[in-house]
């Protein structure tokens, strides 16, 4: 068996947001410093899914797929430590801001071009953008079922039983193989790189691919290809009013508080 699990680098959310600010003309957020990345949480939990389908199915092959910089490289060395067999990262100025569908037909025509994955996974949702439908539309492209928000996967031959999240409870759903799966928290925490792996981690394979290893031309991709229109990026205006309530006793003082939060209909 083989799975493919969708990763994808995110600015650390550790850098404090004061050293961001918004180009209303490029519109684009410009960053003081260089940034640093680390791996979406969500994508480390979907690892985590096919680690476990590994010691559940037993011969498993995992690759690692990951558009971005070449700065995530490093993302892609923590994903092989975690256990995964080997990475491909996708490479190239051309994929520069990429919105949900670019990102999706550039994922998709990688896994194409790597042939024979029987299982795709991703997180539910990148950590930066929370736009949670590039799962879905690598499932549309590739024309295979897709099931989101899964809190556990076994597979059993060319058959993946999922446990689907919802407002109100689980979904149960089997569906044949090939298929892609969204991850979601409910699956569990990851397990940290162990040494073994760590090791192991410095002889596995990184290839890069750019857009013209995938056949793809710079009008189909990144920006080029966008189909998401923005029309404006700005901060908005806020206003912080500071409203002290009196009395001449504690009660007095909880009683305005009270008729003030009353007569702005928050109680």
């Amino acid at each position: 068996m083989h799975i493919v699990v969708c990763i994808k680098a995110i600015p650390d959310p550790d850098i404090p947001i004061t050293l961001f600010r918004v180009d209303e003309n490029l519109k684009t957020v410009v960053s003081a410093v260089d940034l640093r990345y680390v791996m979406s949480p969500f994508d480390e939990q979907a690892i985590e899914g096919a680690l476990r389908v590994r010691e559940m199915f037993g011969e498993v092959r995992i690759s690692l797929l990951c558009m971005g910089p070449e700065s995530a490289r490093a993302i892609v060395k923590k994903g092989l430590s975690l256990g995964a067999d080997e990475a491909i990262l996708l490479s190239d100025n051309a994929f520069e801001e990429a919105d949900s569908y670019t990102t999706a037909l550039t994922l998709a025509t990688a896994i194409k071009k790597i042939g024979n994955v029987d299982l795709i996974l991703g997180g539910r949702q990148a950590a930066d953008t929370d736009a949670g439908v590039v799962c879905c539309g690598i499932s549309e492209l590739l024309c295979l079922p897709a099931v989101t928000f899964a809190k556990s996967l076994v597979v059993e031959e060319n058959l993946a039983r999922v446990e689907r999240v919802l407002q109100n409870g689980v979904e149960t759903i089997e569906m044949l193989l090939p298929a892609v799966v969204s991850i979601t928290h409910e699956l569990g925490p990851p397990r940290s790189p162990s040494l073994r792996e760590t090791m192991r981690s410095a002889n596995k394979p990184i290839t890069i691919w750019t857009a013209a290893d995938l056949d793809l031309k710079p009008s189909q991709v990144g920006r080029e290809g966008a189909r998401r229109v923005l029309k404006n990026l700005y901060v908005p205006e806020s206003k912080m009013v500071c409203e002290l309530m009196e009395g001449n006793t504690p009660e007095e003082t909880a009683s305005s508080l009270i008729r003030r939060l009353r007569e702005d209909k928050l109680i």
